[in-house]
């Protein structure tokens, strides 16, 4: 995409239209929100997920993989004014896959590319085609498929990393999940090694920033993103009796667990996401090491 081109809908719902000096201004102010207004609670916490966890050394190459949505956007841009203002000797390419968005959706993702000031690689896909043709929820085999074209593409430009746009939220979550659902304790890693792509590394940078900061800075902005977009929540969306189509996701059961949990424990979510650090192996009857089960009784 050419941050170049002439105007540009900001809102495609009032058609506000950004002369290049409005649109240069626009995005200045967003940059200025992160490191100023949400400093604290955006680009502090960014940046200790950067530090505490080494997710960016010298001579990185990370493939930013932008989806469209609030998060993955802001990504793109921590990491962006990391790269002018950091002390890392490293390199972004901001990649995005179209994998079938409706045209309106689309436009929308570029839109706010080019507000943010982020130069998109872009690259098309036919995942949407095929996951519609499976059966019940076809959710978990369009996040793999799409997993795989990104490391895919992100070998192809040469890049070590890939960085994805999961937040403190996101995490929390799937250690309930696990639990809940899976009958297991483990969580999303804020790093790991590709199992199937050699050399290749997966980092997320927005580890420690909670979504409520997110759509802080969203809407203090007047920014609109898409949501998943899929055909599949599309047709959720669209549905008169969305039961009809399939049941509420596990992960928005938890998140509403959550809510209703912090009404009378706020600090909950930050409890639940320390547990996994402080594991007692004293105190717990079994855990799973590179692939072997220990019992508590095997030194009991």
């Amino acid at each position: 995409m050419n941050s170049s081109q002439g105007n540009i809908n900001l809102n495609t719902d009032t058609a506000t239209y950004l002369t290049d000096e409005e649109l240069k201004n626009t995005t200045l102010n967003i940059e200025r929100s992160i490191i100023k207004r949400y400093r604290k609670s955006i680009w502090r916490r960014f940046t200790k997920a950067v530090n505490d966890y080494k997710l960016i050394v010298d001579g990185d190459k990370i493939a930013v993989c932008i989806s469209g949505g609030k998060d993955s956007m802001l990504m793109a841009k921590l990491l962006q004014e990391m790269k002018r203002h950091g002390k890392n000797n490293f390199e972004l390419e901001f990649i995005i896959m179209n994998p079938g968005y409706n045209e309106e959706n689309w436009q929308l993702i570029l839109h706010n590319a080019k507000i943010l000031g982020i130069p998109l690689t872009v690259f098309n896909s036919d995942i949407f085609d095929v996951v519609t043709t499976v059966g019940g929820n076809p959710c978990y085999l369009c996040a793999r498929m799409r997993r795989g074209c990104l490391y895919n593409k992100a070998k192809e430009l040469g890049c070590n990393k890939i960085a994805l746009g999961h937040h403190f939220d996101d995490v929390v979550e799937t250690i309930l999940i696990g639990m809940f659902y899976g009958s297991q304790i483990e969580t999303m890693m804020p790093k790991l090694h590709s199992q199937n792509f050699e050399g290749m590394e997966l980092i997320r940078p927005m580890y420690l920033i909670k979504e409520d900061a997110i759509k802080l800075w969203r809407d203090y902005n007047n920014l609109r993103f898409i949501q998943c977009a899929c055909r599949f929540t599309e047709a959720i969306a669209q549905s008169k009796d969305s039961a009809d189509v399939v049941n509420p996701s596990k992960r928005q059961e938890i998140k509403e667990l959550l809510a209703k949990l912090k009404e009378n424990h706020s600090s909950i979510d930050m409890n639940i996401f320390n547990s996994v650090s402080n594991v007692n192996l004293n105190k717990i009857t079994g855990y799973k090491k590179d692939g072997v089960w220990h019992n508590f009784l095997d030194d009991y």
